[in-house]
Parts: structure tokens; C-alpha cells; sequence
């Protein structure tokens, strides 16, 4: 696996230290880490998962609206930031892996090195009223 531009690293080491839950994904949408508070909405933990594409993340865990239709991958906040490199936020349900049905509102932003260098995005998320 090729080496990580420096934004990234200090990106993940960030995200290690907070107590919201937060989500790093490279530009090409494959995940690159969550943190502990993300693993205990998710149900998983990181280390058993490690890296997904976006394919496997955007589905993984079910996203629906309020009346449980799904939601297109194309239509969650951190895929928007993706194809936009824009901020987007968004509140939905997952169904976690250990069977508990969240709403979770999530806002994400894109992640820039110098100069102008696109390299992925972050989500950070917590868990919200029904």
C-alpha cells in the first residue's frame, strides 16, 4: 500500500483523539480509518474491517429515511462531499450490526493538501432524535 500524503495521516490522528464519531475516506471514497466513537454506532470495529470502497461503506449498514425507504449512496452527505468537494449534512437512519436502528445526523467537508491537492473527505456524525 503506497504511503499516505501527510494531510491524511495528521487527518486520521485527529480524528483518534476526538470523542465524536468521524470517518476518513481517500478521494477515491475508500475508507481509511474511523475512530473508536464511530465503532461504537457502527457496531464494528475498525480493526476487524479495515479499508472498504465506498461500494461496501454506502451500503454496509443500510441507510434509510424516516419511513425506512433507502437511500442512494448518491444521496448520503460524505458521497456528495466526494463528487462535489463540497460541505454536505444530512440526518438518516442505519441499521448498525448489532441490530439497532439509528438516526444519526452527519455533516462532512472535503480534505485539502497544498497546492490545491484534493485527497479525500471527512464525516463526522453522532446520533440524533428520532
Amino acid at each position: 500500500m503506497p504511503a499516505q500524503p501527510l494531510e491524511l495521516i495528521l487527518a486520521r490522528q485527529f480524528g483518534d483523539s476526538l470523542s465524536m464519531p468521524f470517518f476518513l475516506v481517500d478521494p477515491d471514497g475508500n475508507l481509511l480509518f474511523y475512530n473508536e466513537a464511530a465503532e461504537d454506532i457502527f457496531g464494528l470495529r475498525f480493526t476487524d474491517t479495515g479499508g472498504m470502497r465506498e461500494e461496501e461503506w454506502a451500503t454496509m449498514f443500510k441507510p434509510t429515511d424516516a419511513d425506512g425507504i433507502p437511500i442512494p449512496p448518491s444521496d448520503l452527505p460524505l458521497v456528495r462531499t466526494l463528487t462535489d468537494r463540497r460541505p454536505a449534512h444530512g440526518s438518516f437512519y442505519i441499521d448498525n450490526l448489532s441490530g439497532d436502528r439509528i438516526r444519526i445526523t452527519v455533516t462532512s467537508f472535503p480534505v485539502e493538501g497544498r497546492p490545491d491537492r484534493y485527497l479525500g473527505a471527512i464525516a463526522m456524525f453522532w446520533k440524533s432524535e428520532s
